[in-house]
């Protein structure tokens, strides 16, 4: 009986063995086939798309390094040949006229200030506006106050009422709604019948401290040359030294005023202007059709429509305007949103005018439409994120295609280079601006796809918050005494899925791949985690 016993358990112990052979042999047959149906789903459907949207990203690729490079060789002459915009142009200073003519020299100005609930920097653009050197009988200080808060409502009005009391020509206006939001109020302050007594008018953000001489260095400009509707200065940032989001937006502002607003000046007479410190023609503003609200680029639109009929827009870089950065990354999500969001939206409405405009020549139309428009508004978003965050990570995974070196590196170089030159001061940022603009261009994506579409949120406006003269002093007491946000407003999901993403991607290069691309990955996986996790720009709030 023992035998028997011993005998059954031997059988069973075997058939056991058996079964278990058996199945790890199934393993095997089981991970054979995935890892066969995964090799020929690899090359019969992920390989042809991949090497599709290569070619078609080494395109976009091209465009925006020849577009850049375009566009620095221009800035660059206009520095090296001090093709400044008084030798274009004539400009003679106000004063030296007649001098029984008086005040009557000076042409007529109005000041306009757009202000949505800013109760932090109210007081510093109506005091620098109420401080321009101007003769006061030929001023006149416009504040739109658009404002929801009562109380912030109310400070505006004192604050207007001080400077009336001081002898200040300035107007309070108020709307019993937001229609149109900034071109709604903008488009309200001209209809005032002092406006149209003007001659010429200025607009600054409510953020905005313009130096005391500003009219009398910009006005000469329009005044003594009748086809110039805009001059257009330069932004300077009171906050760029906050954190390192300011220091990169600010690369990325200075860029697009030393090379894309003075190419554009210098050679076609045309920008997008930047819907505040620029002094317009009311006439211009007129013929093109005034302030619209379609878009929430009124400022691009109204430029395009001025252009269009023949005007030339100016910018002068040595003139420049104190302002404020955005200094928390959703108040710079939400302003990116509307800036491309808008542009795009108004390249789909515009583009058929622009083509069968007849008072344009045809280089000047096709700088709008594809350099202008195209390139850098709809192809510059997408290429970035496109093919940086998604092509080029799935890439490692699909040995059956290749991307040209040319495209992986030198023409990504290039443009790093491009953007160097000109921030020479800022080359030891370059990798974080890399980086940065990469996480950022997926927002860009996001929003020039909503323009174009024109879906649902193609209108949303959310007003920049602002800190003002407390910033610093704020951000001491976000430090160390109050609470950090909640979790819902610091923690962007989108984000960390991309990094996510990123991560399998950067570790199956590692580990299978024969090229180095996880480094960059594991890079731009870090980048979406950090501003993911909010851990990007300041934690204050103007609450």
């Amino acid at each position: 009986m023992a035998a028997s016993a011993g005998e059954n358990v031997l059988l069973h112990l075997r058939g056991s063995i058996s079964r278990c052979l058996e199945s790890l042999y199934d393993s095997e047959i089981s991970l054979d086939r995935i890892e066969l149906i995964w090799r020929w789903l690899r090359s019969n459907a992920i390989a042809p798309v991949l090497s599709v949207s290569i070619v078609i990203c080494m395109a976009m690729s091209f465009m925006l390094v020849f577009e850049a490079a375009y566009m620095s060789a221009v800035s660059l002459g206009v520095k090296l040949f001090r093709w400044k915009p008084e030798k274009r142009y004539k400009w003679e200073a106000f004063g030296g006229g007649d001098e029984e003519k008086g005040s009557l020299q000076y042409p007529m100005v109005l000041v306009q200030i757009p202000m949505y609930n800013e109760k932090e920097v109210y007081s510093l653009s109506i005091g620098a506006a109420c401080a321009l050197t101007w003769p006061p009988d030929r001023i006149i200080i416009q504040v739109l106050d658009d404002s929801t808060d009562p109380i912030i409502k109310n400070m505006v009005e004192i604050e207007c009422k001080n400077w009336a009391s001081k002898g200040i020509n300035i107007d309070y206006v108020v709307r019993c709604n937001r229609k149109g939001y900034k071109a709604g109020a903008l488009k309200k302050g001209m209809e005032h019948y002092y406006a149209q007594q003007c001659d010429f008018v200025a607009i600054f953000d409510a953020d905005f401290q313009p130096d005391s001489d500003f009219l009398l260095k910009t006005i000469p400009f329009l005044v003594h040359n009748p086809k110039i509707a805009l001059v257009q200065a330069r932004w300077e940032f009171v906050n760029y030294d906050v954190c390192l989001m300011t220091r990169i937006q600010k690369m990325s502002l200075d860029y697009h005023f030393k090379v894309e607003q003075e190419s554009g000046s210098s050679t076609y007479a045309f920008f997008g202007f930047n819907g505040t410190a620029g002094v317009w023609r009311v006439s211009a503003i007129n013929e093109a059709g005034g302030w619209k609200d379609r878009t929430t680029v009124e400022d691009m639109d109204l430029a395009v429509r001025a252009s269009l009929k023949g005007w030339k827009l100016l910018y002068v870089g040595d003139i420049r305007v104190r302002s404020e950065l955005p200094s928390t990354y959703k108040a710079y999500r939400h302003q990116q949103h509307r800036w491309t969001c808008g542009a795009a939206n108004l390249f789909r409405k515009m583009a058929r005018d622009i083509v069968i405009n007849k008072e344009v020549s045809l280089w000047k139309k096709l700088h709008v439409l594809y350099s202008f428009f195209f390139v850098r508004r709809i192809i510059a978003p997408m290429v970035t994120f496109f093919f940086y965050c998604v092509v080029i990570p799935i890439s490692v995974m699909v040995p059956e295609v290749s991307i040209p070196i040319w495209g992986l590196v030198y023409i990504p170089t290039a443009i790093t280079i491009l953007n160097a030159i000109r921030n020479p001061s800022s080359l030891h940022m370059m990798p974080f601006w890399i980086l940065f603009e990469n996480v950022m261009s997926m927002h860009r994506m996001t929003a020039a796809m909503v323009g174009l579409l024109e879906t649902a949120n193609v209108n949303e406006w959310v007003v920049t918050e602002k800190v003002g003269d407390n910033l610093r002093e704020k951000l001491v007491i976000t430090l160390t005494e109050t609470a950090q946000p909640n979790c819902t407003d610091r923690v962007t999901v989108l984000e960390l899925v991309l990094a996510i993403f990123l991560l399998i991607c950067a570790s199956y290069n590692l580990a299978f791949g024969n090229n180095y691309y996880y480094v960059y990955i594991y890079l731009q996986a870090i980048a979406f985690i950090v501003m993911g996790f909010g851990y990007v720009g300041t934690s204050g709030t103007n609450s």
